[in-house]
């Protein structure tokens, strides 16, 4: 009698098939520096003695430039703030007129107790020198190509602009 035996087959297990791509998520966009941050670096690049003293001369500051930045320029900067700063920058009305940078510091002045031109000019570059480095460098280049010559200096840039 013969036998006769079935070939045996062997059977892989199932072999799992990836589950359809899912999309990765949205990257959530960059955490919004603190005000405080903002204050401290004023604080640090001014030399006042106080957090109080940097923060108002923060607040008086970016009120005077939300009043000459406008356009794309004037958004970018306020969603690259910190929310508190972003609404003083956001909430003041454009000016009629665009303010050389020397009438600019003078307008700073004006709403400084006590302040001179010297001082006001030491307050507005406190203030704009530490924005570079917060919002980028593309975006202070904008804001400068809408202000009129002189303001690179405030930013603690060099003015390469022609003389006139």
């Amino acid at each position: 009698m013969s036998t006769t035996m079935e070939p045996s087959v062997t059977v892989a297990p199932a072999i799992p098939v990836p589950a359809p791509a899912m999309p990765a998520p949205a990257p959530s966009p960059a955490a919004r520096p603190r005000w405080t941050d903002l204050v401290e670096k004023v604080r640090d690049a001014g030399q006042y003695a106080t957090v109080a003293e940097a923060e108002r001369v923060t607040r008086i500051v970016l009120s005077a430039l939300g009043g000459h930045v406008i356009g794309d320029e004037r958004v970018d900067l306020a969603g690259a703030l910190p929310e508190e700063a972003a609404r003083v920058v956001a909430g003041q009305i454009p000016a009629t007129r665009p303010l050389t940078a020397a009438e600019f510091v003078d307008s700073v002045a004006a709403r400084i107790e006590g302040s001179t031109p010297a001082t006001a000019r030491w307050d507005v570059s406190s203030v704009l020198s530490v924005l570079p480095p917060l919002v980028g460098d593309d975006l202070i280049t904008r804001i400068l190509a809408q202000l009129p010559p002189g303001y690179a200096l405030l930013f603690g840039r060099a003015d390469l602009s022609p003389a006139f």
